[in-house]
């Protein structure tokens, strides 16, 4: 399923999220799921999440074990990311 909720909607999805997909930190590819961008992120091993959102702003933030990042996420970076277990949420 590829699609971006983000590129059609005036304002931020509040829909159910479909899948999660498992992320493998990366600088320079887009690691959320092909053509998508996730409305968040579900971390299992807290740590350093450092991600790129819908606008390509970088976000760095510190989170603990099974914690939720509630905000749009085209890429997950691994420099800056010391979490695992790093799953995107991908919206319905």
């Amino acid at each position: 399923m590829n699609k971006n909720p983000y590129k059609t909607l005036d304002t931020n999805p509040t829909g159910l999220v479909e899948t999660w997909n498992a992320v493998t930190p990366n600088d320079s590819t887009d690691n959320v799921g092909a053509g998508n961008v996730a409305i968040g992120l579900y971390v299992t091993v807290g740590g350093a999440v450092s991600f790129n959102d819908v606008n390509g702003t970088t976000i760095t933030v510190s989170v603990p074990s099974n914690f939720y990042i509630n905000c749009s996420v085209s890429r997950v970076l691994s420099t800056g990311t010391t979490a695992t277990g790093i799953f995107a949420l991908i919206s319905a």
